[in-house]
């Protein structure tokens, strides 16, 4: 069977690019397009060839470089039905629920709306792999730019609801600032706590946090957990409303 190849490297400040190549089929995706020399010199690392732009979201550290790239490899863009006019160079539109062929691999498509809308996430089953963009992060989601607190967590709890060993590959490495949030709101966390050492044991050494799994963001991200005991007492929102407790925890996020 053929195996997926993800290569992971640095963008901009703080961005995550990912290469995604099915050796057997001769295809190579980019997930987002953040930064366009990163993406090529990626490319010519490895020897690839790009075919494909997977797009998350329109912001322009996630779909800038879509028209240089499209001209230089004459690659297909495929990006939100709900929000094609805002993806440069959109060939493809797909939405909530859709899933198309990438090599000999199924894509499926959620819409996960609420940093943006029309954001949407790519997961791939046969790879186990997740590429969310800004809309969950490593102990973190992204901020509620143009969606609701409902609509934000109507789509994290699609993304939660993955399997346990399903890596997460999101867009910024946020860990350690995001660490840090979810140890003010839920410091009774043993996961949390142990997991915030490994966090600054890995960046100390200038290694990624990221990928996480889903199973550790269940375990420990205070944006999949409104249903905490501890996480509402510290909010002061006991038996409150998940969409209450998450658009508390979003807001003191915020102002953090």
């Amino acid at each position: 069977m053929s195996s997926l190849e993800v290569h992971q490297f640095p963008c901009l400040s703080d961005n995550y690019g990912y290469l995604i190549h099915d050796a057997a089929a001769g295809v190579t995706a980019t997930i987002d397009t953040p930064e366009v020399a990163p993406i090529n010199a990626a490319l010519a690392e490895k020897g690839w060839k790009l075919t494909h732009i997977l797009n998350t979201h329109h912001h322009f550290d996630h779909a800038g470089g879509n028209l240089e790239l499209k001209e230089q490899w004459n690659c297909r863009i495929i990006g939100s039905r709900s929000d094609a006019r805002r993806i440069p160079g959109i060939d493809e539109e797909v939405g909530d629920g859709d899933s198309f062929r990438f090599g000999s691999f199924d894509v499926q498509v959620f819409d996960v709306s609420g940093h943006t809308i029309g954001h949407i996430a790519f997961y791939i089953p046969n790879a186990a792999s997740l590429f969310c963009g800004d809309a969950l992060f490593a102990l973190g989601c992204g901020r509620l730019f143009e969606g609701t607190p409902a609509q934000m967590w109507t789509s994290l709890q699609k993304l939660s609801a993955l399997p346990d060993d399903t890596r997460v590959y999101c867009a910024h490495e946020y860990t350690q600032s995001n660490a840090a949030f979810a140890l003010s709101v839920e410091p009774q966390n043993a996961d949390l706590k142990k997991r915030a050492e490994q966090i600054t044991t890995l960046r100390a050494a200038n290694k990624p946090t990221v990928p996480s799994t889903i199973g550790e963001e269940k375990a420990t991200n205070p944006f999949l957990r409104p249903m905490s005991p501890e996480l509402q007492a510290n909010l002061n929102l006991q038996g409150a409303d998940l969409v209450e407790v998450f658009a508390e925890t979003r807001r003191r996020k915020d102002s953090f």
